[in-house]
């Protein structure tokens, strides 16, 4: 069982990259495709700038992958746009 520290943004972003490394958030809103809240944080390490997107599901948990329905919405609507 994950526990309420696991659903944070920060606990995300310390897992995903070290705890002492300095990050920022650069952009953040809802996604066009199905209104779901992220977050890009960016952060500058010796191999150069990185930069990870963070998604919030609907259990409450922020994760580096959209839930999946937007993400089966986000490829229907690429789809969409060819031919």
């Amino acid at each position: 069982m994950r526990t309420i520290k696991a659903q944070s943004l920060r606990y995300q972003v310390e897992k995903w990259l070290a705890p002492t490394t300095p990050v920022h958030v650069t952009a953040f809103g809802h996604t066009g495709w199905g209104g779901t809240r992220y977050a890009c944080v960016e952060t500058c390490l010796p191999t150069g700038l990185h930069a990870l997107f963070f998604f919030l599901h609907d259990d409450g948990y922020w994760n580096v992958f959209p839930p999946v329905a937007d993400a089966t919405q986000q490829r229907v609507q690429r789809t969409g746009t060819y031919g």
